[in-house]
């Protein structure tokens, strides 16, 4: 069922097989669902100031730095780049706007894939733009015994956030992984860039409001609808790559 995915990788990448050591997941939306409120925050401060944009336009954004979707969006809007000062105003509001949510939930389905792939003896490792100290317990809260802090790439590891692959090639070398070594799980355009990027196995999970499509033209290798959907695929696509 998965093999043309796996093969036409193999082919685009010039790797004889995917030798499965590690699993690198992205924490927004993949994790956590934590996306909605990200999404609302964005869209009522920026409005707020003056800066049209959407619910649906803040999932085409996740990954990107604070400071490069206000420019984006003022760029359009106001024919320039915002100035340090707004930037700093209009992300000092949206961070005090999406801290009055309450936490965000699990992802439905992310804590029984975790613990599939644990069986099964790979390498699991978190890969987000989040610069949370507290990301850790947060992660060792949510998910038991799945977590290594020396097997995690914040903000604070990299110098580029997505879709630049500095992020992934980051947790590679932390892994001491090869990219054919690692499939990536990520639910952002942005992200699923950075992954391809990286040279890595890319399986996308749609679980915002945008089409698939975008998540194809972003460079993902596999797709599928939800974390549910993956927890129930994970067995048949493990198999399908341990027979390359």
């Amino acid at each position: 069922m998965y093999k043309d995915f796996i093969d036409n990788y193999l082919k685009a990448h010039n790797h004889k097989a995917i030798n499965l050591k590690a699993v690198l997941f992205d924490m927004d939306g993949v994790l956590f669902n934590s996306m909605p409120y990200h999404a609302t925050s964005w869209h009522k401060v920026m409005t707020q100031h003056g800066l049209p944009m959407s619910m649906e336009e803040a999932y085409l954004h996740e990954g990107r730095t604070g400071a490069g979707t206000i420019n984006l969006v003022a760029r359009r809007t106001w024919g320039r780049e915002a100035t340090e000062e707004e930037i700093n105003q209009i992300y000092k509001d949206k961070t005090s706007e999406f801290s009055s949510n309450p936490p965000a939930a699990p992802m439905p389905g992310a804590l029984e894939v975790l613990q599939q792939i644990k069986a099964d003896g790979l390498t699991i490792m978190v890969v987000t733009g989040s610069g949370q100290k507290s990301l850790l317990n947060r992660l060792e809260s949510k998910f038991p015994h799945i977590f290594q802090k020396e097997l995690m790439v914040t903000a604070f590891d990299v110098k580029f956030g997505k879709p630049n692959p500095e992020p992934y090639l980051m947790a590679l070398k932390k892994g001491h992984l090869q990219p054919n070594e690692a499939i990536i799980v990520e639910n952002a355009p942005l992200g699923v860039q950075a992954g391809h990027a990286a040279g890595v196995f890319t399986l996308a999970v749609n679980t915002g409001p945008m089409d698939d499509q975008v998540l194809w033209d972003a460079g993902a290798d596999m797709l599928l609808p939800s974390m549910p959907a993956f927890s129930d695929e994970w067995e048949n696509i493990r198999q399908a790559m341990n027979k390359q």
